[in-house]
């Protein structure tokens, strides 16, 4: 049941307004979550500039990160448009399945991210040392481990506003895990 109700462009502040026409501009709607970030006078803003900051979790790499960390708290919001932009992104609708389940056989490199992000989320940052031995063996750097914790924040921060909120989603739902 959604007690919070998602604002229009006429509830909320003229800056969150600007920021609502050029999510209209950019991508053709306001998303839910993003409306109910903007139920706060800079909570829209800010997450917009930490989801849109330079990061080298990109691409895959990062719907990797953003599947694996919906799939473990549950966010059916998320995991709905990140299901969506993980197509964009160029998986398979297996691919992203294993991926959510925290996993890539189809790439080494990214295997290891979805096991190291899948790690880190279930054991809130206590994770092995090997998997962390693991993550730099595969090729990723002591830069790629700062930023994929800071895109675990990221997503983590919607995760939980949209588990809080039960606003309505707005993407196609992700397919059920068998």
């Amino acid at each position: 049941m959604t007690i919070i109700n998602v604002p229009t462009r006429e509830q909320v502040s003229p800056a969150n307004q600007a920021i609502f026409d050029n999510l209209k501009k950019g991508i053709g709607m306001v998303p839910n979550l993003y409306a109910t970030f903007a139920l706060s006078e800079t909570a829209l803003g800010n997450y917009l500039a930490l989801q849109n900051a330079k990061n080298s979790i990109a691409g895959k790499a990062r719907e990797v990160v953003n599947l694996v960390v919906s799939q473990v708290n549950g966010c059916e919001y998320c995991l709905a448009a990140h299901s969506m932009m993980g197509k964009m992104a160029g998986f398979t609708p297996e691919q992203i399945i294993e991926i959510r389940l925290g996993g890539a056989s189809f790439d080494a490199k990214l295997d290891i991210l979805a096991k190291f992000v899948k790690s880190v989320v279930v054991e809130r940052g206590h994770i092995e040392p090997a998997m962390l031995q693991a993550f730099f063996a595969a090729g990723w750097t002591q830069e790629n481990l700062v930023d994929t914790l800071m895109t675990i924040g990221d997503k983590t921060i919607s995760n939980y506003l949209h588990s809080t909120t039960k606003i309505p989603v707005d993407f196609p739902a992700a397919p059920a895990l068998v």
